[in-house]
């Protein structure tokens, strides 16, 4: 608010919402701040303006600066599976396992309890998710193996993945950077040169499970998405779907390209 009101010379309660557009266009041209930015910058102006100023702005007249849609980068099948193999040991192995598996969010996976694996009725009940809502998501057969082998090596007795304290280990729930590292070093060991985080994964599992047959509204239900839009981006990421799109010249009666004119010859040496 300093540097908006200092930008004007003037006191911020003496603007308006056209020096909010006019400083975005400001803070994108001269200063060259990227979308995300600007877009904290816009949210800080519309809390004074709208909540301490009482004023009735609509997001159409002061709106956020929409950032460049990019489809996230995902493993391959064979890269997935190389990767749990290269974890560097039984404790990572399980949390990449269990992470490529269903698809949970870091933040999920590092909350998930003992009693939260119901190997009688291979699920795997995620509580209190974003928005904090519950859901269930199968469990693999071949990850229920590595959690059994994991548990009765490391006996955890609240969380299934404990935390530290002091380097010694504790009935607490990691941090995600424990998680983080976990992939990194698998990556690392399984030669891939991708940039891989915990995310990944997850986008990986979506995609792999379009690809596989799965409908939008099951890849939706297991991923916690409450609208079906961001699910969708799948579907650009499925080579199965990209292959059976086809395009527009798979069925043309095109003539032969042997018969085509070359607009030079080619000069022999």
């Amino acid at each position: 608010m300093e540097d908006f009101a200092r930008h004007f010379g003037r006191s911020p309660d003496k603007l308006g919402k056209d020096h909010i557009r006019a400083y975005q266009v400001y803070l994108f041209k001269e200063r060259k701040l990227g979308v995300r930015t600007v877009g904290l910058h816009t949210a800080a102006l519309r809390f004074f303006f709208c909540k301490t100023l009482k004023r009735a702005y609509p997001v159409e007249e002061v709106p956020y600066p929409r950032a460049p849609r990019r489809l996230p980068i995902i493993l391959t099948r064979e890269e997935a599976i190389r990767l749990i193999d290269s974890a560097s040991n039984l404790f990572h192995r399980a949390m990449l396992i269990t992470m490529y598996s269903t698809g949970m969010r870091r933040a999920e996976l590092c909350r998930l309890k003992v009693e939260d694996i119901d190997s009688t009725r291979m699920l795997i009940h995620i509580r209190q998710g974003k928005g904090g809502k519950d859901r269930d998501v199968p469990l693999s057969p071949k990850a229920l193996e590595t959690l059994r082998e994991y548990w009765r090596w490391m006996k955890p007795q609240t969380y299934l993945f404990p935390g530290t304290v002091n380097g010694s280990r504790a009935d607490k729930p990691i941090t995600p950077k424990v998680l983080w590292e976990a992939c990194r070093e698998a990556a690392q060991r399984a030669g891939i040169t991708k940039a891989v985080r915990p995310h990944l994964l997850r986008h990986s599992f979506a995609t792999h499970l379009v690809e596989g047959g799965a409908d939008l509204p099951t890849v939706q239900a297991l991923l916690g998405h409450v609208d079906l839009k961001p699910t969708s981006i799948y579907l650009h990421l499925s080579e199965r779907h990209l292959r059976a799109a086809g395009t527009p010249v798979d069925n043309a009666e095109l003539s032969s390209p042997d018969q085509v004119k070359r607009s030079r010859r080619l000069h022999k040496r």
